[in-house]
């Protein structure tokens, strides 16, 4: 006959507690801690056992015994960190909640983001608290960042399709990402570079002298990460099609060519369908629109803007592209293949996150 196990903790919510628990659960920019506490409770409440509630919240065990205990010994307040020993803190945990909810929630009458100084005003405490709470929280207001969520219809089958290639290469097959670098600038300062010294940095002239531009071509082999490269002061449909022709050369006749591109017009002319067509090794798989992160030659063209070009000097457009074919040739020379690591549905679940992350958002 089994043994009873260890009787759970009863757990009952009253109005009151029910709302502030659920107001706290609900609220995607409190401290998460507090938030994942709440949502605990709430599930403890609904008669849950514990290992139900782990499988539900993906918590530990010992994380939900310990605040179902909390809460039935201390109601709300069990849900705070205990004190520690020692002199007792000036900053309260209210006042911490406020700053991290300000700063998150709002923004001040005269500005677009919070600064030290301005919240320490609003909150009656000094700059370096306000620092302390926000390296706590990892909370960094003064900085910004980009992002565009792809509305391609076909988003899904493509990323599936790509990532696929990625992690599955075809047999007797070759997978090459590719992309234009359009409008390489040749750029030289309007004075001579000062270069580094010990305790110096290398200084330049903040202005210019534009010489010209032009395009690198580029696809990358995904399994070798040797790289097939040329250079055109025009990016059209014609040179798309004297680089599509530079890759069949260069790829054994005997492999098919997997081609992973963006959706850019002049790589669907009819000019370039009707090459294609007499050319059934090739096939192409376009990105979803806005989402140049899956194609890996991307990432490619970032080192090569960092190592080369960010910082480069050139008198002529000549001059770039030789510095753009020896760059090239020195990456072929010890090729390092860049590691796809998440699948297609990792992708896709990350993305969902992130939507319901920002639904909420009113901006």
């Amino acid at each position: 006959m089994a043994k009873p196990g260890r009787r759970l903790a009863v757990l009952t919510l009253t109005d009151a507690e029910r709302s502030t628990l659920e107001a706290w659960a609900r609220r995607p920019k409190t401290a998460q801690a507090l938030a994942q506490r709440a949502r605990i409770v709430l599930a403890c409440a609904e008669g849950l056992a514990n290992t139900e509630v782990v499988d539900r919240i993906g918590v530990s065990y010992p994380t939900v015994s310990k605040w179902r205990k909390r809460f039935v010994e201390h109601r709300l307040e069990g849900l705070t960190d205990e004190p520690r020993p020692g002199r007792p803190p000036s900053v309260t945990i209210d006042q911490v909640e406020q700053v991290v909810v300000d700063t998150l929630e709002s923004t001040p009458e005269n500005a677009t983001h919070w600064s030290t100084r301005d919240m320490a005003a609003r909150q009656g405490l000094s700059k370096s608290t306000i620092a302390r709470i926000w390296r706590q929280f990892n909370i960094q207001p003064h900085r910004s960042a980009t992002f565009k969520l792809s509305t391609d219809p076909f988003f899904v089958d493509k990323v599936v399709d790509i990532v696929g290639l990625y992690c599955n290469p075809p047999e007797h097959a070759v997978v090459l990402c590719a992309d234009e670098k359009s409008q390489v600038q040749a750029l030289n300062r309007t004075q001579p570079v000062l270069p580094v010294a010990p305790g110096m940095p290398e200084r330049r002239s903040h202005d210019y002298v534009r010489h010209g531009t032009t395009s690198l071509f580029a696809a990358m082999n995904v399994q070798t990460g040797e790289v097939i490269t040329a250079t055109h002061r025009r990016h059209r449909a014609v040179e798309w099609l004297k680089f599509l022709r530079r890759i069949d050369k260069a790829i054994p006749s005997a492999l098919d060519v997997h081609l992973v591109c963006d959706n850019y017009a002049t790589h669907k002319t009819e000019a370039v369908q009707r090459w294609l067509s007499r050319h059934p090794r090739f096939h192409i798989h376009f990105t979803p629109t806005s989402a140049s992160w899956i194609n890996q030659v991307e990432r490619w063209f970032g080192l090569l803007t960092e190592k080369l070009l960010k910082r480069g000097v050139h008198t002529s457009v000549q001059s770039l592209e030789r510095d753009l074919r020896k760059w090239a040739e020195s990456w072929n020379a010890d090729p390092k293949p860049f590691v796809w690591t998440k699948t297609a549905e990792e992708i896709l679940e990350s993305l969902k996150r992130f939507c319901e992350r920002i639904s909420g958002t009113r901006h």
